[in-house]
């Protein structure tokens, strides 16, 4: 009866390392020989975007017709990202409003939900803080068919990151290399390393 017990407490222990182990797997550096070898077409520059945390919506170009970027457009995004936590905003890397407008185009003009945009964290070394990230999803387009369009854009210098268990794929843009991982663990908005700077208000989210 011991040695039965004790070898179900070692499969549990096995299975319960085995999970631990999945819950965040390392990423890696993206070789140059898998990156975009030449230059994406500009994209049209349209651009919908959804924050769920605020209940907004947001619908512009980017470009003005000279093909110059719209600074009152990525105002406005710049905005529609702000930190969700202290309403806090950061002008937003125009690189990557550049990315989410090939997103959009490339999924027949499906609005982009954000789910995190900047984050006015303590935590400063993060791309999000940097106002260079974003998490995203697409009703009715899986995490996966985003993640390849996105991975299929990348000359150098991007991050890519599923998020299974959450439902979503950041994108970011950073210097060299490029860098991809993936997180099974589920999504805490409140936990200890998003915190915001001390003196600020910091709220509670639910999603």
């Amino acid at each position: 009866a011991k040695g039965k017990k004790a070898s179900a407490g070692k499969a549990r222990s096995a299975s319960t390392g085995r999970r631990s182990a999945r819950k965040k797997v390392a990423g890696n550096v993206v070789p140059d020989s898998k990156l975009r070898q030449t230059p994406a077409p500009r994209p049209s520059g349209n651009l919908r975007l959804y924050a769920l945390a605020a209940d907004e919506d947001l619908k512009v170009n980017i470009y003005n017709e000279d093909g110059s970027y719209d600074v009152n457009a990525l105002q406005a995004v710049s905005r529609l990202l702000r930190c969700k936590r202290t309403d806090a905003i950061k002008d937003i890397e125009p690189r990557l409003v550049t990315i989410l407008s090939h997103v959009y185009d490339h999924f027949g003009g499906r609005r982009l939900e954000i789910v995190s945009g900047f984050r006015n964290q303590r935590r400063t070394t993060s791309f999000h803080f940097q106002g260079a990230a974003s998490d995203i999803r697409i009703a009715g387009v899986t995490p996966k068919k985003v993640r390849a369009f996105v991975e299929s854009l990348d000359e150098g210098g991007m991050g890519i990151g599923l998020y299974p268990r959450s439902g979503f794929v950041h994108v970011d843009v950073r210097p060299l290399p490029s860098y991809r991982w993936i997180d099974y663990s589920r999504s805490n908005p409140d936990s200890s390393d998003k915190r915001p700077p001390r003196g600020w208000k910091r709220k509670k989210l639910q999603s």
